[in-house]
Order: structure tokens, then C-alpha cells, then sequence
């Protein structure tokens, strides 16, 4: 075995990761973005069953929750799809 091979795997480590620090830093910002989709779709509820209450359909709940939790499942598309280049791997 040459030297040159010797000192490769010496210098690789046992266990690898498949994605980056910044792959994960993404998918933690698209969970954020998840969440606080679902957080701001949550609500708006009458306390007696028997009267209708007009705030079901309000902006927030119909457009930019979906939208926000759209934008989230994108960024953790992306998260996962994108390689980073390692430093550490050269």
C-alpha cells in the first residue's frame, strides 16, 4: 500500500454524514416555516357551537398559513436536494 492511500484513510473519518451543517440548518428553517404555518391556521373557533363565527375566514388562515407552509416544504425540498461542497472532503 502506498503512503499517499495510507494517509487517506487515516485522515477520513469512520462515520460520514450524508448532508452538510448548512443542509441541516436549512431543514431546521423549513420546520420553523412548517410550524408556524400550521401555528397561524390554528384558532378561530366560537365558543358556542350554535353561533358562526365570520373569523374562519380571514386572510391569515386561508391564504398566507398555506402559503408560509408551502414555502416551508420547498426550503426542506431543497435542504435535502442541494450538496454543499465540504471543505473536509478534499
Amino acid at each position: 500500500m502506498s503512503t499517499k492511500q495510507k494517509s487517506k484513510e487515516k485522515s477520513s473519518p469512520m462515520f460520514t454524514f450524508g448532508m452538510s451543517k448548512k443542509n441541516y440548518i436549512l431543514l431546521g428553517i423549513g420546520l420553523f416555516f412548517i410550524v408556524l404555518g400550521f401555528i397561524l391556521m390554528s384558532g378561530g373557533g366560537s365558543k358556542d357551537p350554535n353561533v358562526f363565527s365570520e373569523d374562519l375566514f380571514n386572510f391569515r388562515r386561508l391564504t398566507l398559513a398555506p402559503i408560509i407552509i408551502i414555502i416551508g416544504f420547498a426550503i426542506e425540498f431543497f435542504a435535502i436536494m442541494l450538496k454543499f461542497d465540504d471543505e473536509q472532503a478534499q
